[in-house]
């Protein structure tokens, strides 16, 4: 969903978010709920989507990386110490305490719940982005 959103919203020339899990499971696609939203959102289909696992030069190819918790960050930066100055978590970085809840397993209202916290969360980082595009 975060993808999605991050693109839809963004109008800063030759910026593009892509998502990839730390623990992706092959073949494993979107969840219904994050198809439903998305494509009732945006009108992008996104139910054929599969997981995405993160490798190293992805991070080491990106200008930011935003995870979704403080724990995410935490075990990127360990495992990537000499890439912890462009890892942050997303609520973190935009100034909002707390995580972006994983709606995994959830019914349709949670899913609802982390598409909203997202794009709030997102529509806040792109003011930032816009404000200082030295990060990119």
């Amino acid at each position: 969903m975060a993808e999605v959103i991050f693109n839809k919203l963004c109008t800063i020339q030759n910026t593009s978010a892509s998502s990839a899990g730390i623990a992706a499971v092959k073949n494993s696609k979107a969840s219904k709920h994050s198809a439903f939203l998305v494509k009732e959102n945006y009108g992008t289909d996104i139910s054929s989507r599969e997981a995405v696992q993160l490798t190293e030069n992805m991070l080491k190819d990106s200008d930011l990386i935003l995870t979704m918790t403080v724990y995410m960050r935490e075990m990127l930066t360990a495992s990537f110490p000499h890439l912890k100055n462009k890892i942050y978590s997303l609520n973190e970085y935009v100034g909002i305490n707390g995580d972006i809840t994983d709606p995994y397993g959830g019914d349709v209202a949670v899913y609802s719940k982390t598409f909203n916290d997202l794009k709030n969360s997102i529509s806040l980082l792109l003011n930032k982005l816009q404000e200082d595009k030295s990060i990119l």
